[in-house]
């Protein structure tokens, strides 16, 4: 488990940093009338946040190569 949190460390952070912005995004920006699929409610704003994050995150990791 260490190994895991260790290699995907930034990909970690990058999912807590986008439900973060997720849910600020929503809190600040939001959708009052509800049509919004993303944006009308904290949880999938703060899901697709947390996907996005990590996805962002995930670019900017070190490729590591296989050893037999």
């Amino acid at each position: 488990m260490k190994k895991f949190a260790k290699n995907n460390l930034l990909t970690i952070v990058g999912v807590f940093a986008g439900a973060l912005a997720g849910y600020l995004y929503w809190k600040t920006v939001g959708c009052n009338s509800g049509q919004c699929a993303i944006t009308s409610n904290p949880i999938n704003s703060s899901l697709y946040g947390s996907v996005m994050g990590g996805l962002l995150f995930s670019m900017f990791q070190k490729s590591r190569k296989k050893t037999a």
